[in-house]
């Protein structure tokens, strides 16, 4: 499938903003399932300075300074991507877990200390006891990794409400695990946990969803958001995506724009900014399906 994201964030400041220095993760990348055919970032009031790079996972990061006085800031992201289907990850005949879990700890190969990277605790995935027990009954002896995945997957969706304002992003993942809400990127953190507190590579995805309106109704601009999912590693299949929130497989409406150790590796857009007073954040994601890719 092909589809055209704009991603729009609004600020409005109580005081005038005399300078402001961001990053934005908002540029789609290509990967193994997805190609960006093109990708554009407007900034009002004009920048003095936009740069891009590469970070240490591959992302495509912008950088920008606004020097003028302002009181609004407007960050239009503008793209077109290709999705096309992956094989259909063999769920059943993936190695046991620990086999993985083992093979990924000897391995030195460029791929297996890549994954190596998402073994470890972080800021969003903290390792305890609580999120480790959670995830062991999935996670019988013998059990194939991603069949074991899938099971946590479902339950996750099945065990938690998912409720927007309940948390914020810096609500620990102790609260989400105890009241069982949350929102995508609490979903998200929590299997990462439970995945890395057995041993297993995980990593963090941040992009779209593409949402379809009710039969017969039209699709309200803005009504899409950004989305957050999980990717685990085998060193048969590779990544294979799964996403907690939604009970599935990451399959041709998901659109991947980073990914990272968690949340603070991919922000979709933080700054630095002198001034401003309190303000007003206004985000508006739409997700439009242009045509089937040939």
């Amino acid at each position: 499938m092909r589809y055209r994201v704009r991603h729009q964030t609004r600020y409005r400041y109580a005081e005038a903003v005399s300078l402001c220095h961001n990053e934005a993760y908002l540029l789609p990348r290509s990967c193994l399932r997805q190609r960006c055919l093109r990708s554009s970032l407007k900034i009002k009031p004009g920048p003095a300075l936009v740069r891009e790079r590469e970070d240490f996972f591959g992302n495509r990061v912008s950088y920008f300074a606004v020097q003028s006085r302002h009181d609004r800031l407007q960050v239009t992201a503008d793209s077109e991507v290709e999705v096309w289907p992956l094989r259909e990850a063999a769920l059943f005949g993936s190695p046991p877990w620990e086999t993985v879990r083992d093979q990924v700890a000897a391995d030195i190969s460029p791929a297996g200390l890549e994954a190596r990277d998402f073994m470890l605790a972080s800021a969003f995935t903290p390792l305890d006891g609580a999120i480790r027990d959670f995830a062991r009954p999935s996670f019988a002896r013998g059990r194939p990794l991603l069949e074991a995945v899938r099971e946590l997957t479902e339950r996750i969706h099945l065990e938690f409400t998912y409720e927007p304002g309940f948390t914020t992003i810096v609500t620990p993942l102790a609260e989400v695990l105890a009241h069982r809400r949350g929102v995508c990127q609490d979903f998200a953190h929590l299997q990462i946990a439970c995945l890395r507190s057995l041993g297993l590579p995980a990593r963090y995805v941040s992009g779209y969803l593409e949402t379809l309106p009710p039969p017969g109704q039209t699709k309200l601009q803005g009504a899409d958001a950004s989305h957050a999912w999980i990717a685990v590693y085998d060193p048969e299949q590779g990544w294979t995506d799964f996403d907690p929130t939604n009970d599935q497989l990451v399959g041709e409406q998901h659109i991947t724009t980073a990914w990272g150790r968690d949340y603070g590796d991919v922000t979709p857009l933080k700054g630095i900014i002198f001034g401003g007073g309190k303000h007003t954040l206004e985000v508006a994601v739409d997700v439009e399906r242009l045509e089937a890719a040939g």
